[in-house]
């Protein structure tokens, strides 16, 4: 599990830097080898080495999330429910910004309850001590008609470094399906957003890149992407 998204103490004003790279598997395999015995998975892999991130994104009546994405608008951002390992004992409601080419997120935890209205496209009711996410949500909701329209799957292999606050993801098997009403079922119909045997390289850091760090994923041919999981897996199902 990705120990950032539960940070409580992320605050509002902290971006990240975050450059994506569209590579193969074989770049992938070489970067690992790379990084073993000088960067450590996340403590959360468990033996596996990977877990699984399932998440259901939200957009608008007009698509504007996504045809901002397409576009390149800055600032920029999309909510999305977030689980891990088919598993509904955490669920999060994510707020995900672009500001400038920098990074933010927003994340406040959902009950079952709270997942399945907003999964069915329906309001919940907010409490007054609501967190401020999912008060925005429905203010938007209300007002946008913003409602959920993809699942996006994926495992994630997750390395950390501390100088800087780096996180290198290696993001595998990236599919989507447009069964929303199927969120937190164990096993659901999806289809790969990707040409086969291509994958996602994610870096992200805080205000500094160590210099280890830029030589390990200087790789040739390097592909880097400006679309989101969320974009390519839009397109598949307008």
């Amino acid at each position: 599990m990705e120990s950032k998204v539960f940070d409580p103490s992320l605050a509002e004003n902290h971006y990240r830097h975050e450059f994506k790279y569209l590579v193969s598997y074989g770049q992938l395999q070489l970067l690992k080898t790379r990084l073993r015995g000088l960067v450590p998975l996340d403590s959360h892999v468990a033996e596996k080495g990977s877990y699984n991130i399932r998440s259901l994104y939200f957009d608008d009546y007009y698509d504007s999330y996504l045809r901002e994405n397409e576009s390149g608008t800055d600032p920029r951002e999309k909510f999305r429910i977030r689980i891990y390992n088919h598993s509904s004992d955490r669920i999060s409601l994510e707020l995900k910004k672009k500001v400038r080419g920098k990074t933010q997120k927003l994340s406040c935890p959902l009950n079952t309850e709270q997942c399945e209205i907003l999964m069915a496209g329906k309001i919940p009711d907010v409490p007054k001590d609501a967190p401020a996410v999912l008060v925005k949500l429905v203010l938007l909701m209300k007002t946008k008609l913003l409602r959920p329209k993809v699942i996006i799957e994926y495992e994630r292999i997750p390395y950390v470094y501390p100088q800087g606050n780096v996180r290198i993801t290696m993001d595998l098997n990236i599919s989507s399906s447009h069964r929303s009403d199927l969120f937190l079922e164990e096993k659901i119909p999806l289809r790969p957003i990707l040409p086969a045997g291509m994958h996602i390289l994610e870096v992200k850091y805080d205000e500094y890149l160590p210099d280890m760090i830029y030589r390990i994923v200087q790789l040739s041919n390097l592909r880097p992407t400006a679309f989101s999981k969320y974009y390519l897996g839009r397109r598949y199902h307008l």
